[in-house]
Parts: structure tokens; C-alpha cells; sequence
């Protein structure tokens, strides 16, 4: 029981790591490019594209440690952070909102805190489904 519990934590703390270095490529990226004079579009296309990729990696090599059939652990990585991104977060942000806004007047606010609501329900589903999943061993 003590193992698994220190496996978990590791884990967990990896993927904060892995998180932090993908949010900092994003960002870093993004920033460089759009200064070297890419359009905003492209420049987060490819910022986000890279981390995406990143992401895939030190998460399969890194967090988990998993080995495995590749292609379909990729296949199942963009089901599931997609999901999380473009699934969730929304249903999230529309079911927040509404309760937010009845207590925050302030439309920004509102969907700042909502935005941040769903971007930690996206990390515990992105977290559980990366490793029950998308990376899961056989010892599991």
C-alpha cells in the first residue's frame, strides 16, 4: 500500500513537471515567434502543436513510464486530451458560468474563474485517463 501511494505521488509530481515545461514551450513559443513576426494564428498553431507533441512524449517516457504499442497510445492521447480540451472544459465553463455570474459581476471575472474551474476538472481527467488508459501497464 505504502508503494503505491509513493508511486502515485511520483507520478503526480511528474506530471505536474511535464505540465509546467509543456505550459512554458507553449507560451515560450508563442511569444518568440509572433516577436519574430509570425501571424498569432500560426504562431499558436505551431506553440501548441509542439507542446502537444512534447506533451505525448515526456508524458509516455517521463510521467508513466510506459512502453507499448506507440501508434495507439498516441491515437488514445489525442482522444483523450481532446475530449478534455474541447469536451469538458466546455461543458465545465457552460455549467459554471451561470453560477458564477450570480454571485461575480464582472463577465471577465466570470469566465477567468470558469476557465480556471475547467482547466483543473481537464488535469484530473487528463491525469486518470493518461494512466489508467492511454499509458497503462500490465502490473495495473
Amino acid at each position: 500500500m505504502r508503494l503505491a501511494i509513493a508511486n502515485n505521488s511520483g507520478k503526480l509530481l511528474r506530471f505536474a513537471l511535464v505540465g509546467g515545461i509543456n505550459t512554458v514551450i507553449d507560451i515560450g513559443l508563442l511569444f518568440g515567434l509572433t516577436t519574430l513576426g509570425l501571424p498569432k494564428l500560426v504562431a499558436n498553431t505551431v506553440s501548441t502543436g509542439t507542446a502537444f507533441i512534447f506533451s505525448f512524449f515526456a508524458n509516455k517516457s517521463y510521467t508513466f513510464r510506459a512502453q507499448g504499442d506507440v501508434r495507439r497510445q498516441l491515437i488514445l492521447f489525442v482522444v483523450v486530451t481532446l475530449a478534455g480540451l474541447w469536451g469538458l472544459q466546455n461543458a465545465v465553463i457552460f455549467c459554471a458560468s451561470p453560477i458564477l455570474a450570480s454571485v461575480i459581476h464582472a463577465e471577465p471575472l466570470v469566465l477567468l474563474l470558469a476557465k480556471i474551474i475547467a482547466t483543473g476538472a481537464s488535469l484530473v481527467w487528463n491525469y486518470y485517463l493518461y494512466d489508467r488508459v492511454v499509458f497503462r501497464t500490465t502490473e495495473k
